[in-house]
């Protein structure tokens, strides 16, 4: 007869194959270029989120709509059940939480750190011995809770400033903060005053000069848009880049999902812009399913696409963080059983739970989930 544990146990382990076969049925909708774009510009409202995350909240607040439980199509923000708590609001009654992966951390010391074998996992409440370095790692993953603001009540929600745009104007500087970035990573920009230029395009990176040009005979938001285009380019791809990644179809859906995250993040409406089909590019890459190189994908261009934004001195969208909430510290001050309950060629570039419970994941494959 199973004891209590370990029926929590295998509870939790069945939470977290529903959790990831939710997840791979989000992102084996991402079957058009449509499709991608709107993931893509939900992501950039939800950046402090991994791209699982944000696909898994985006999935099942889309089901609480259509089930009549929410007003809007599109989530505010989403925090824990005590977070909510800890800013003068309630979860309703009946209101469902939406599941997300969450990491778990574990507490590991070593004398010799550069050693990766002298590590060694402390014990819950163990100290480390005199000359040890204490690092936390992440050892697995559970099951968690968040709910939308819009399934709570109480304090009124503060509101940041967003940017408003009128139809081809670029944000206030963006275009230097762009620039700046570009020259950081040993580019120049250059402005040319037609695409006849270069070769037809709306921009083009050259990584043997190492150069990005944009044409100037476009109104100042689609230039803007391209610039981020061809940083995307430099951040991620080039003649380093290991075999995957210079894959043409790849580097082009990833450079322009930066653009549109970032023209997201400012207010920005770039999704009529042409993706390529998703489904297409991802299933030419040899020995990998093409839903793990969507997944790898998303969370490459949510990471680069925060990376700029941080740099940037502009008025940006809410990344999805309740106003007021650190979630950081929340999550230290939760208690346990709260957080685990309710709780990218060479040459030229052209552009067309408690520990016993976690499920143990590498590092690497961890950040390739984006947790």
């Amino acid at each position: 007869m199973a004891t209590t544990r370990e029926q929590t146990q295998a509870n939790r382990e069945a939470k977290l194959d529903e959790l990831h076969e939710r997840l791979t049925g989000e992102v084996e909708n991402l079957v058009s270029g449509e499709d991608w774009s709107r993931a893509l510009a939900f992501a950039a409202r939800f950046r402090a989120r991994s791209f699982s995350n944000t696909l898994l909240i985006w999935g099942q607040h889309q089901g609480a709509y259509e089930a009549g439980l929410v007003p809007d199509p599109m989530p505010s923000y989403v925090a824990g059940y005590r977070q909510w708590q800890g800013l003068g609001r309630q979860v309703q009654k009946g209101q469902p939480g939406y599941q997300i992966l969450a990491p778990v951390t574990g507490r590991f010391a070593s004398a010799n750190p550069a050693d990766a074998a002298s590590w060694r996992r402390l014990n819950k409440g163990e100290k480390p011995r005199a000359g040890e370095v204490v690092r936390s790692k992440m050892v697995g993953v559970r099951p968690a809770y968040v709910w939308d603001a819009s399934q709570t009540a109480g304090d009124p929600i503060p509101e940041p400033p967003a940017p408003k745009l009128l139809e081809g104007e670029a944000p206030a500087g963006l275009w230097d903060g762009l620039v700046a970035q570009v020259e950081a990573a040993g580019f120049a920009v250059v402005r040319v005053p037609h695409e006849g230029m270069i070769h037809g395009a709306n921009g083009m990176t050259d990584y043997t000069a190492n150069t990005v040009a944009v044409r100037e005979n476009m109104d100042p938001a689609a230039q803007v848009k391209t610039l981020a285009h061809e940083l995307g380019h430099v951040l991620l791809q080039g003649p380093d880049q290991d075999e995957a990644r210079q894959h043409r179809g790849i580097g082009e859906v990833e450079a322009e999902s930066v653009a549109l995250m970032v023209g997201a993040a400012h207010g920005m409406d770039t999704t009529g812009y042409t993706i390529p089909y998703v489904s297409t590019w991802a299933a030419r890459v040899d020995g990998k399913e093409p839903v793990e190189v969507v997944k790898a994908t998303g969370e490459r261009v949510r990471k680069t696409a925060l990376t700029i934004l941080d740099q940037l001195d502009t008025t940006q969208v809410a990344d999805g963080t309740q106003p007021g909430l650190d979630r950081e510290s929340t999550r230290r001050d939760q208690p346990a059983q709260e957080r685990s309950a309710p709780d990218r060629a060479a040459g030229r570039h052209v552009e067309p739970l408690p520990e016993h419970s976690a499920r143990p994941v590498s590092v690497a494959a961890a950040q390739e989930r984006g947790l």
